[in-house]
Protein backbone atom coordinates (compact mmCIF):
# COMPACT_ATOMS: atom_id res chain seq x y z
CA UNK A 1 0.00 0.00 0.00
CA UNK A 2 1.22 3.52 -0.81
CA UNK A 3 2.08 6.09 1.80
CA UNK A 4 -1.42 7.23 2.81
CA UNK A 5 -0.22 10.03 5.09
CA UNK A 6 1.90 11.53 2.31
CA UNK A 7 -1.02 11.43 -0.14
CA UNK A 8 -3.35 13.00 2.44
CA UNK A 9 -0.80 15.74 3.16
CA UNK A 10 -0.48 16.52 -0.56
CA UNK A 11 -4.26 16.71 -0.93
CA UNK A 12 -4.55 19.04 2.07
CA UNK A 13 -1.76 21.27 0.77
CA UNK A 14 -3.59 21.54 -2.53
CA UNK A 15 -6.80 22.84 -0.97
CA UNK A 16 -5.12 25.06 1.64
CA UNK A 17 -4.59 28.04 -0.67
CA UNK A 18 -8.15 27.71 -2.01
CA UNK A 19 -9.63 27.66 1.51
CA UNK A 20 -7.53 30.60 2.69
CA UNK A 21 -8.53 32.70 -0.32
CA UNK A 22 -12.19 31.74 0.26
CA UNK A 23 -12.00 32.88 3.89
CA UNK A 24 -10.33 36.18 2.95
CA UNK A 25 -12.96 36.76 0.24
CA UNK A 26 -15.57 37.14 3.00
CA UNK A 27 -13.96 40.40 4.14
CA UNK A 28 -10.75 41.89 5.58
CA UNK A 29 -9.27 39.50 8.11
CA UNK A 30 -6.38 39.20 10.55
CA UNK A 31 -4.14 36.10 10.12
CA UNK A 32 -4.93 34.60 13.55
CA UNK A 33 -8.65 34.75 12.63
CA UNK A 34 -7.86 32.81 9.44
CA UNK A 35 -6.26 30.11 11.61
CA UNK A 36 -9.41 29.97 13.80
CA UNK A 37 -11.70 29.63 10.77
CA UNK A 38 -9.48 26.93 9.28
CA UNK A 39 -9.57 24.98 12.58
CA UNK A 40 -13.37 25.25 12.63
CA UNK A 41 -13.33 23.64 9.17
CA UNK A 42 -11.05 20.87 10.53
CA UNK A 43 -8.13 22.09 8.42
CA UNK A 44 -5.23 22.70 10.76
CA UNK A 45 -2.83 25.41 9.64
CA UNK A 46 -0.03 26.85 11.76
CA UNK A 47 1.49 30.33 11.62
CA UNK A 48 4.69 28.90 10.14
CA UNK A 49 2.66 27.69 7.15
CA UNK A 50 0.18 30.57 6.91
CA UNK A 51 2.49 33.60 6.92
CA UNK A 52 4.75 32.47 4.02
CA UNK A 53 1.61 31.55 2.05
CA UNK A 54 0.05 34.99 2.67
CA UNK A 55 3.31 36.64 1.59
CA UNK A 56 3.44 34.54 -1.60
CA UNK A 57 -0.21 35.35 -2.42
CA UNK A 58 0.45 39.06 -1.79
CA UNK A 59 3.57 39.00 -3.98
CA UNK A 60 1.50 37.33 -6.72
CA UNK A 61 -0.91 40.27 -6.61
CA UNK A 62 -3.81 38.21 -5.22
CA UNK A 63 -3.86 39.81 -1.76
CA UNK A 64 -3.38 43.27 -0.33
CA UNK A 65 -3.23 44.33 3.29
CA UNK A 66 -3.88 47.37 5.42
CA UNK A 67 -2.33 48.24 8.76
CA UNK A 68 -4.90 48.77 11.50
CA UNK A 69 -4.01 50.34 14.85
CA UNK A 70 -4.54 48.06 17.84
CA UNK A 71 -5.36 49.05 21.43
CA UNK A 72 -3.54 45.97 22.71
CA UNK A 73 -0.18 46.23 20.97
CA UNK A 74 1.41 47.01 17.61
CA UNK A 75 -0.65 47.70 14.47
CA UNK A 76 -2.09 44.61 12.77
CA UNK A 77 -2.07 43.58 9.12
CA UNK A 78 -5.55 42.85 7.75
CA UNK A 79 -5.65 40.99 4.44
CA UNK A 80 -8.17 41.30 1.62
CA UNK A 81 -8.43 40.01 -1.93
CA UNK A 82 -7.40 42.25 -4.79
CA UNK A 83 -9.56 42.31 -7.96
CA UNK A 84 -7.00 39.86 -9.43
CA UNK A 85 -7.41 37.67 -6.34
CA UNK A 86 -11.19 37.67 -6.74
CA UNK A 87 -10.84 36.56 -10.36
CA UNK A 88 -8.29 33.90 -9.38
CA UNK A 89 -10.65 32.56 -6.67
CA UNK A 90 -13.54 32.45 -9.14
CA UNK A 91 -11.41 30.29 -11.47
CA UNK A 92 -10.34 28.06 -8.56
CA UNK A 93 -14.00 27.49 -7.66
CA UNK A 94 -14.73 26.33 -11.22
CA UNK A 95 -11.69 24.03 -11.16
CA UNK A 96 -12.72 22.67 -7.76
CA UNK A 97 -16.26 21.90 -8.97
CA UNK A 98 -14.88 20.10 -12.02
CA UNK A 99 -12.48 18.08 -9.85
CA UNK A 100 -15.18 17.09 -7.37
CA UNK A 101 -17.44 16.04 -10.24
CA UNK A 102 -14.64 13.99 -11.84
CA UNK A 103 -13.73 12.31 -8.54
CA UNK A 104 -17.38 11.52 -7.82
CA UNK A 105 -17.86 10.07 -11.32
CA UNK A 106 -14.83 7.82 -11.06
CA UNK A 107 -15.80 6.71 -7.53
CA UNK A 108 -19.35 5.92 -8.70
CA UNK A 109 -18.06 3.96 -11.71
CA UNK A 110 -15.96 1.77 -9.41
CA UNK A 111 -18.87 0.93 -7.09
CA UNK A 112 -21.24 0.07 -9.96
CA UNK A 113 -19.01 -2.61 -11.47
Amino acid sequence: MGNLENTQAQMRKGVLEFCILSIISQGEIYPSDIIVKMKEAKLIVVEGTLYPLLTRLKNSGLLAYTWVESNSGPPRKYYKLTPLGEEFLKELRVTWSELVEAVNKTATQNTNQ
